[in-house]
């Protein structure tokens, strides 16, 4: 046993590179569970520059100055951020307040309809368990009252941190565009020279992930402005708001839209009852993820993450159980980050083994 597992380790741990890899995946992680809270504001900014450098590198190919297009493309983010502040965020607020003012009449219109259900079904259900039922249901609605009202007490703090994150993020973002290449020099500096491993995972996940992101950004965009057209064409109430979620929801592949089905049905409900309205809501949701799934996606992500649904699921349920939403936001970058290592590292120990079978046998054999 002893041999076996010390053969393991020298197959797969020998390699000065592959410790290299493990040591820098192992810091990562480490700074990011134990330092993520502290350093939002710089992991968003880093995130927002990755993004925006491809924006960059695309006006640097037209034989474009750095300084220029590092300025053009912040400018560029600036204004877009500003006008989804000015245009988008008052409108969301304003259909989520509507929609906490209309929570209780909806919640008495929903116990209205499950006292009725011992009477039709008293075979399957009785009025103890329907007092369980609501009594449950207004512990929640109570407890989400409870939430509200501290958020509404805290938001004074809340509000400073929102103007301290609104004004050193897009600062750090400039800098961290400006100062691109200084700012790699000087990470560098600190890094072990023998890290080719690492290099190439980094080759490999930098251009998969970018790819994702954009892909993403653009699956977002179109899904919530076809469920807004839809959904207000309809008359369905906080279409905005709905449109928002529907389009958010397809970061979770799979789980993001069987959780968005609910709000939807039940809006709907709430507002038609049990008629045919709230079917074509229903099934007009349904043919906008059919489209999402069928046609969009692949359309924007054909050669991108190329992950089995089964692995995504995994990865979403562990990802998430570890880092909550933030989890689920990221599993699938962080999901092709390990893909990423183990094709690196299964290459590499390939190489290795054909190494060996090639290398002629030592003097005396």
């Amino acid at each position: 046993m002893n041999q076996l597992f010390r053969e393991w380790i020298n197959r797969y741990f020998s390699n000065p590179q592959v410790l290299i890899l493990w040591f820098l995946l192992i810091l990562g992680f480490t700074l990011v569970v134990f330092l993520g809270h502290m350093l939002a504001p710089v992991l968003a900014a880093i995130i927002i520059a990755y993004l925006l450098e491809g924006l960059v590198h695309l006006l640097e190919k037209r034989r474009m100055p750095r300084k220029a297009a590092v300025l053009i493309v912040f400018v560029f983010f600036m204004v877009s951020f500003l006008a989804l502040l000015i245009i988008l965020m008052p409108l969301i607020s304003r259909q989520v307040g509507q929609l906490l003012q209309q929570l209780p009449a909806m919640f008495a219109k929903g116990q209205s309809l499950l006292i009725q259900l011992p009477e039709k079904y008293p075979g399957y259900i009785t009025e103890a368990q329907i007092r369980q039922i609501t009594a449950s249901l207004s512990n929640q609605i109570t407890g989400l009252a409870q939430q509200i009202l501290s958020f509404s007490l805290a938001s004074v703090r809340g509000l400073i941190a929102a103007i301290i994150y609104l004004i050193l993020v897009p600062l750090m973002v400039f800098f961290f565009l400006k100062d691109k290449r200084m700012i790699m020099d000087w990470v560098k500096g600190f890094l072990p020279d023998n890290r080719g491993l690492a290099r190439e995972v980094w080759i490999e996940v930098n251009l998969q992930f970018a790819n994702y992101v954009r892909g993403k950004i653009m699956e977002i965009i179109i899904v919530g402005v076809v469920t807004y057209i839809v959904f207000a064409t309809m008359g369905l109430q906080f279409a905005m708001l709905l449109a928002l979620l529907t389009g958010l929801s397809v970061l979770v592949p799979y789980i993001g839209v069987t959780v968005i089905f609910f709000p939807v049905a039940m809006i709907a409900f709430f507002q038609w009852g049990a008629s045919a309205d709230t079917l074509w809501v229903m099934l007009a949701y349904g043919v906008i993820q059919i489209f999402d799934g069928n046609l969009l996606a692949p359309l924007l992500l054909s050669r991108v993450v190329n992950l089995h649904p089964v692995a995504i699921i995994v990865a979403v349920l562990v990802f998430g159980g570890f880092w909550g939403i933030v989890g689920l936001l990221f599993a699938i970058p962080l999901a092709t980050l390990c893909q990423a290592v183990i094709r690196v590292l299964t290459h590499n120990l390939q190489k290795e083994d054909a190494h060996k079978a090639t290398a002629p046998p030592p003097a005396g054999a």
